[in-house]
């Protein structure tokens, strides 16, 4: 069953679990266990935030590319470029 994450990454909660090795600073491990009965849970609810988080700010910044591409094909509509004048095609 698909679930969402805070941010609203969606992805199948029901699909296997596969064991990873993670590597982690002990202190904080320690203060984390502190605070959360399942580590698991609460990384696999942090990597879906962080991914939606990431794929958001690839679009965003598509988009201003978008709109970059979109100024210079009308600033060369519009005016030609300098460089037009001299072209041998």
């Amino acid at each position: 069953m698909p679930s969402r994450t805070n941010l609203g990454v969606s992805y199948d909660r029901s699909a296997p679990r596969r064991p990873v090795n993670l590597s982690l600073n002990t202190d904080l491990l320690a203060q984390i266990r502190e605070v959360t009965p399942n580590l698991s849970a609460t990384v696999e609810t942090l990597l879906g935030d962080y991914l939606q988080s990431a794929r958001q700010r690839r679009e965003d910044e598509q988009r201003k590319l978008d709109g970059v591409i979109d100024a210079v094909n009308d600033l060369h509509a519009r005016h030609g470029f300098l460089s037009d004048e001299f072209s041998t095609l």
